[in-house]
C-alpha cells in the first residue's frame, strides 16, 4: 500500500516527477492481457476505517488487484465542501434551509467554485495509481468502465465530476455506475425481469400523496404539466405501453390512483418503472420510503404520516401482512430527493438495493436533493424563470437512457454534454446540481453455482 497525495486533476499525474509510482506500478500494466476492441471494466471500492481505503480490479486482470490508503485528514476537509454544497440537509437543518444554503450561494452554481471544489475532491479521492491507469487507458484510446462502490463517508461523490484536466472532469473519460455489494447481487435466489425495447412502462409521475396539498412538503414536484409540455410529449411518445393507462398523456400525472396495489399491477409484465416523486430517507436503509397515493390503511409496516402510509424499501423487498415483496422490472428510475441514498449506511438495503433484490438489473437514483423547478426560481436570482424545463430535460434524458440497450452510455454522453454547456457558460441552467446527482446501478444476473 502506498499513502499519497495527488495533485488536483489526475492529468497531471504524468508530470509528477519525483512524487510519481515506483516502476511496480506501471500505469502501462494495465493495457496488458486487454482484449481488442473490449471495453476495460473495473470494480472500484472505498472503504471506511480510521483512514480511507480503496482498492480495485480490472476484469481482464483478476489476479492483480490493486489496493492504496487515503488519510483521513486528507478526506475529510474534500468531503465537508462537498456536503455544504450540495441541497441535503446538514445537521441541524430543514429542507427549506439546505436549499438556501446550496442554491443560493452553493458551489455548484458557479463554475468557478464548482470547478475548485472538483479539484479538491479529485486531490483528495482519486488515487493516484488508478489515475495514471486511467491516463493510459485514455492515450490508447480505450474508454474504460469504472463500477464504483462507495462507503458511507464518500457516498455522496459524483466521480462524473472529478477533475481531469482543465474544464473536463471524469464523465468525459471514463462510464460510471453504482456498483451494490456482491452479497446482494450475486443473491443465486435473486432472478432478473427480462427486458425489451418494447416493453410496457410503469409510470408514477408525481402521484398526490393523501393528505398533502400541491404546495406542501409531500405536493407536487412538477407543478402542472401543460398538454403540449415536453413531459407530455415523453409520455405520448411511449403511447399505449404506459401503465397504469391513461386517457391523455397530461392525465398521466398527478394521479390520485396510484398506490402500491396500482402500482404492483402496472410492473406485473413492465420492462421499466419511471417513477417522479418524493422519497424521504429515515435511520436506517430500509426505512428508505416513496411517496405514493395510499392511504394510511394501505397494507404494510411503515408507520403512516396523517393519512398516508408511505412504501418502504422494506415493504418492496420483504413484504408485509397482506403485502407481497414487489416484482421489479429489468429497469427503475426513482428520480426523487435522495433515492439512491442506500451507500450512506453500513447496510445499504434502501430503494436502490431493494428494486435490485426484486429483480431489476439498472436502477437510476439520485446522490442528493433533487431540487424542484420552484425551488431553482426561488432561490436562484439568476435563474428565475428560466429554471423551466431544467428538472423535465433530466427525466426525459433518464427516461431516454432507459428505452436503449445500455442505459448507463446514454445517460452518460447526456451528462457529458451537459458538463460541455456548464464549464463552456457558466450557466446555472446547465449546473451539475441537478445532472451531476444522476447515477445508475448496475447489477447483472448473477453468475451460475
Amino acid at each position: 500500500m502506498v499513502k499519497w497525495r495527488s495533485p488536483k486533476n489526475w492529468r497531471e499525474m504524468k508530470h509528477l516527477g519525483p512524487l510519481a509510482p515506483a516502476p511496480r506500478f506501471d500505469p502501462d500494466i494495465v493495457l496488458a492481457d486487454l482484449p481488442d476492441g473490449a471495453q476495460p471494466v473495473a470494480r472500484l471500492r472505498y472503504v471506511d476505517g480510521d483512514d480511507l481505503f480503496v482498492n480495485w480490479i480490472w476484469d481482464h486482470q483478476l489476479d492483480s488487484p490493486r489496493m492504496t490508503v487515503i488519510e483521513r485528514s486528507l478526506v475529510a476537509p474534500a468531503l465537508d465542501a462537498l456536503a455544504q454544497a450540495l441541497p441535503t440537509p446538514l445537521a441541524g437543518e430543514s429542507g427549506e434551509q439546505a436549499l438556501r444554503r446550496a442554491l443560493s450561494d452553493g458551489a455548484m452554481l458557479d463554475l468557478e467554485r464548482e470547478q475548485h471544489l472538483a479539484e479538491i475532491l479529485t486531490s483528495a479521492l482519486v488515487p493516484q495509481w488508478l489515475a495514471l491507469e486511467l491516463n493510459a487507458l485514455e492515450v490508447a484510446g480505450r474508454r474504460p468502465h469504472l463500477r464504483i462502490q462507495l462507503s458511507p463517508s464518500t457516498a455522496q461523490l459524483p466521480w462524473e465530476l472529478m477533475s481531469t484536466s482543465g474544464g473536463e472532469r471524469g464523465i468525459d473519460m471514463v462510464d460510471a455506475s453504482v456498483l451494490l455489494p456482491a452479497s446482494l447481487r450475486n443473491d443465486p435466489a435473486r432472478v432478473v425481469s427480462p427486458w425489451h425495447p418494447e416493453s410496457t412502462v410503469a409510470a408514477v409521475l408525481d402521484p398526490v400523496v393523501p393528505g398533502f396539498p400541491a404546495a406542501s412538503a409531500l405536493g407536487s414536484v412538477l407543478g402542472p404539466v401543460a398538454a403540449e409540455s415536453p413531459l407530455a410529449e415523453m409520455v405520448a411518445d411511449l403511447g399505449n405501453r404506459v401503465r397504469p393507462l391513461a386517457g391523455s398523456a397530461e392525465a398521466a400525472f398527478r394521479r390520485r390512483d396510484i398506490g402500491r396495489s396500482a402500482l404492483a399491477d402496472a410492473v406485473t409484465d413492465a420492462g421499466r418503472l419511471l417513477y417522479v416523486g418524493h422519497v424521504t430517507a429515515s435511520t436506517y436503509a430500509l426505512d428508505s420510503r416513496m411517496h405514493l397515493s395510499d392511504r394510511a390503511d394501505a397494507p404494510g409496516l411503515t408507520p403512516p404520516i396523517g393519512g398516508h402510509r408511505p412504501y418502504s424499501a422494506a415493504d418492496i423487498a420483504i413484504g408485509a401482512p397482506e403485502l407481497p415483496p414487489l416484482r421489479a422490472p429489468n429497469r427503475v428510475a426513482l428520480i426523487a430527493c435522495d433515492s439512491g441514498s442506500d451507500l450512506r449506511f453500513a447496510e445499504p438495503t434502501g430503494l436502490v438495493a431493494a428494486f435490485t433484490t426484486r429483480g431489476a438489473e439498472y436502477v437510476t437514483a439520485t446522490r442528493w436533493t433533487l431540487p424542484t423547478e420552484a425551488g431553482l426560481r426561488r432561490f436562484v436570482p439568476a435563474l428565475a424563470e428560466r429554471a423551466e424545463g431544467m428538472l423535465a430535460e433530466a427525466i426525459i434524458a433518464v427516461n431516454t437512457a432507459h428505452e436503449a440497450v445500455d442505459p448507463i452510455a446514454v445517460l452518460g454522453a447526456w451528462q457529458r454534454e451537459q458538463r460541455r454547456r456548464w464549464t463552456a457558460t457558466g450557466d446555472p441552467r446547465h449546473s451539475p446540481i441537478i445532472w451531476g446527482t444522476l447515477a445508475t446501478a448496475w447489477a447483472p444476473p448473477p453468475p451460475l453455482v
